[in-house]
């Protein structure tokens, strides 16, 4: 009877933990999404036996993981480290073409269908954002329904190498500008670097004026 008893203490704590954790891993995940418009649903995988001993491990992913399907999650109790094995469900909003696009098209609202789904499942670097696709040529065929993503795509460059451009830097209270010109082809909102007249290269994100914005 008593053993039956210790057994039964065993199994409520054990689920008892593993429910903390696994909020724990939850709450850690979503907190990497800065997208509103998406919804998260996180799995914990890894059998409650098999979990950390503390009650707050240390919680970490790999440098330039991508946080989306099966992924593995450290969890850190002082010297001791494990493993986690968790199924994350990314749910929103991706870019389609709306019917066939031949290569070389430059895409308009009429190319472009928004949908609804799994965004983990989709291809690497799958367009959410209408604005990042419009206007770019596309570098080959597209079939009906196709995902699309930023490899299928040339996005028109609102910077050119070699081209003048102004740079504005902001900081907390501040904000200065200065002239260089650009070293890289750049659409809007990717990075690009910059000679300045002083000789010194810097780097920042093109707007869509043509500008360039440095966070300090």
């Amino acid at each position: 009877m008593k053993s039956k008893i210790l057994l039964v203490g065993l199994l409520c704590s054990l689920s008892a933990r593993a429910d903390t954790l696994a909020t724990q891993i939850e709450s850690f995940i979503k907190s990497k999404f800065n997208d509103n418009a998406v919804q998260v649903k996180v799995l914990v995988r890894t059998p409650p036996a098999q979990w950390p001993p503390c009650e707050l491990p240390q919680l970490s992913l790999p440098p330039n993981a991508r946080i989306g399907g099966n992924i593995s999650v450290s969890a850190r109790c002082g010297q001791e480290r494990r493993f986690i094995q968790t199924q994350v469900q990314v749910f929103g909003r991706y870019l389609t073409a709306a019917r066939g696009i031949s290569g070389g098209t430059p895409l308009t609202p009429a190319d472009v269908v928004l949908k609804s789904g799994r965004l983990d499942t989709l291809p690497p670097r799958t367009l959410t954002d209408t604005k990042k696709a419009l206007g770019a040529v596309t570098l080959r065929n597209i079939s009906p329904g196709q995902p699309l993503t930023l490899s299928m795509l040339r996005r028109a460059w609102v910077i050119k190498a070699g081209q003048p451009v102004q740079v504005m830097a902001e900081g907390d209270g501040f904000s200065i500008s200065g002239a260089g010109k650009a070293m890289n082809n750049a659409a809007a909102e990717d990075s690009v670097r910059v000679r300045m007249v002083s000789g010194k290269i810097v780097s920042g994100i093109a707007g869509e004026d043509g500008s360039i914005r440095i966070t300090l």
